[in-house]
Parts: C-alpha cells; structure tokens; sequence
C-alpha cells in the first residue's frame, strides 16, 4: 500500500466504533464560549470548517466539568443539560462529512490562572513556578474528590445525549488528572496518593464513572503523559504501568502526549536531534506502550510528513496519527494530505527572543489559539502574526481578568 493508503484504512476499536482513517484532529482548546459556559456561534463556525478537513476524528478543546474551575476565562463547561441545545448543535456541525467528534473532557486543578478562578483546589498544596498567574491549591477533599468523578461522568453522559461519538478523558499536561498520577503534585498520604496504584485510582475511577453511564458500546478514550519531564514527577516507567492499568479496564484509546506547564516538552521545546528525525517528539515511548499493550494507541506531537506518519502505522508503532497545530495553520491539511495535494506540513515556533518567556509553552499556544479565533470568525489564519501579539494578550488577562 501507498502512504496514503495506510493512513485511509478504517479502525475499529474495541467498544466496535469505527473510524473512517487514522487522522485525528487532536484537542486545542478553543476558549469562546458564551455565557453559561455554553460553546459559541463561533466554534460552530470553527468545526464546520473541520467537518471537511479529511480526518476521521476530530476531539474537541477541553471541555471543564465545573464552571467554578475553569483553565480559561471562556472554556465551555458542562452544568447538566443547561448547554444541551448548544452541544447538540457542535456535534451535529462538527460531524456532518463523516467524522467521529470526541469531546474533551477536563478539571484544571493547580492550573486554574487564579484571575478567574476563586477556590483552586488540587490533589495537594502545591503550587506552579509562575506565581504571577496561578496560587497553590488547596487539597480536595474525599468527597471533592468523589463529587469530580462523578462530574466527568456526567460530563461523559451529556456528551453521548448531545450526539458526540465518543469522550477522552485529559490525563496529560499537568490538568488534575495528570496532577494525581505525579508523585510531585500528589503527595496525599490517603487512599488517593503514595504508591503508583493510589495515585493511579483517580484516574481509573473516572473512567469507571463514565463508563458505567455511557454504556460498553461508546467510546471513551484518555489522553496521557509519557511522562512530566520534571524530577520526582510522573516517569516513564510509571506511565507504561499507567498504560497497563487502563488497558487492562478496557478502555478504547490511549492518546501520548508529555509535559506541564512548567515543563513544555508538548511544544517540542526541549526536541533533541534525534526526535527531530523521527518528528513525533514520543515516538521512542510510544513503541515501548505498543510492546506493553494491544490497546489502539495514538501519539500527538511533531508529526509533519506524510512517509513518516505512515511508516508508523505500517510498523504497528501506533494505529493514530495525533495533529493539532497544523490543523490551525490549515483546516483542511488531513484533506490536502490524502489528496496528495502535500506530503509535509511544517509549523512555525513562535517566540518573543525573551528565552524565560520562549520556554513556557504558553506563548506558542496561545498564538495558535489566535489562529483558531481568526477561522471562527471566517478568516484565514495569519501565518506572519507576531509573537508579541498573544503576548500581550496573556498580560491584559492577567492584570484584568
């Protein structure tokens, strides 16, 4: 088979939905919904255009099980069927040429900018290196705990009612899921925290919640570190045994991402030589999480051609091909690059010259969230948009809110 006849194979995963190909739109949070936390005319607007990017599954920006913890100031967030209506409306625009939608399902935790934010709470008191936009949190308690399991289960039903075809539960980055798996930010000496399989079962339990509501035959999927990148945090050899746990529970797809805000590896920031010929920043972990389990795998982040990606799939390395910021460079690339209009995308690294602001992360999402705003509001994307314009923005945020 040709490269592109490798990525155009459908999947079936274990719960029997199937994916029309193996590209999926990875998340990037969109952050314009409107108020009651209810997803906007604009990203309607913005999954219309994805509808015809070529991939066969689109997940969505995170959607926030809470209202009262939010990682943005306009993240939509689910409070029963209140946004209902909304909802229905995204999935329907979002799927109408054939894509799976997935929706995103997350609690910030420690991550929550304490601007917008009044009681941020977190496995424990411990705080980010950027004090200026967030506070350390205060450690939840057992029913806390319990009451955000429950939510991302309703969240998990509510998605199924609104007709998304599947959830993934936000395991990575260093959102409050992450945050109980790492040693560093759990240091609870309760059920909850210490040993590898405590600090596992938050994470266990939530996809237990929402698999109990929605029913064996609908997809649910986590999305999860290869590893923080920090000392004393989440490891490697913890993740593979992470991967273990969630395999052996059944869950349908375990996307690989890495990093926190505080060490943005996610961003390609720290990429070696070596990764760089590879292109996906994970490609060494995600073949060791393939030797470990038969669960479908998906690997997101530095995937640019076309040979590359299909070589990985031909090698039973990983059975999904994870893009997000080329998709806000071009809403169609998945299309372009079946079509054999490309066989490489390439994205720019937006910095400022600033090296403590470079190494945050931060700055390149946010330009790609502008990028986003721009296709929402039926623009182009802005490929020569400076660096100091999402900047500027974080900094207005953080003085006013």
């Amino acid at each position: 088979m040709t490269d592109i006849q490798i990525i155009q194979q459908p999947f079936t995963l274990p719960c029997g939905a199937t994916i029309s190909n193996r590209f999926c739109k990875s998340a990037m949070s969109e952050n314009m919904a409107v108020a009651g936390g209810k997803p906007s005319k604009e990203i309607h607007n913005l999954y219309d255009r994805w509808s015809h990017s070529g991939a066969g599954l689109i997940i969505t920006g995170n959607v926030m099980i809470d209202k009262r913890a939010l990682g943005e100031k306009d993240n939509v967030y689910v409070e029963g069927e209140l946004a209902l209506d909304e909802l229905k409306e995204w999935a329907s625009v979002a799927q109408q040429n054939g894509a799976a939608l997935w929706m995103q399902i997350n609690h910030p935790g420690r991550q929550a900018p304490k601007t917008f934010n009044k009681d941020i709470v977190g496995p424990s008191a411990v705080g980010l290196k950027q004090k200026a936009m967030f506070k350390t949190p205060r450690p939840m308690t057992e029913e806390e705990i319990l009451d955000a399991i429950e939510r991302f289960g309703n969240t998990a039903l509510i998605a199924k009612k609104a007709g998304f075809h599947g959830v993934q539960i936000h395991g990575a980055h260093g959102y409050l899921v992450s945050q109980f798996l790492s040693s560093r930010t759990n240091q609870r000496e309760d059920q909850w925290g210490g040993s590898l399989e405590n600090r596992a079962r938050f994470a266990i339990e939530v996809y237990r919640n929402m698999r109990k509501k929605v029913g064996a035959d609908f997809p649910v999927g986590i999305k999860i570190n290869s590893a923080d990148f920090q000392r004393g945090a989440f490891s490697e050899e913890e993740s593979l045994q992470v991967i273990d746990m969630l395999s052996a529970e059944g869950i349908d797809m375990i996307e690989v991402s890495g990093g926190t805000y505080e060490k943005a590896v996610m961003m390609g920031i720290t990429e070696k030589e070596s990764t760089r010929k590879r292109e996906a920043y994970f490609a060494d972990f995600i073949i060791k999480a393939r030797k470990r389990t038969k669960t479908p795998l998906m690997l997101t982040g530095g995937f640019r051609s076309i040979s590359v990606m299909a070589t990985a799939i031909k090698n039973d390395e990983l059975d999904f091909i994870g893009l997000a910021r080329p998709f806000a460079l071009n809403p169609q690339v998945a299309k372009d690059f079946l079509d054999g209009k490309i066989t490489k995308c390439e994205v720019p690294q937006i910095t400022v010259g600033i090296a403590a602001i470079d190494k945050m992360g931060f700055l390149d999402t946010l330009w790609h969230a502008l990028q986003l705003e721009r296709m929402a509001n039926g623009k182009e994307p802005d490929l020569k948009m400076s660096g100091w314009k999402p900047f500027r923005k974080v900094i207005k945020e953080m003085i006013f809110g």
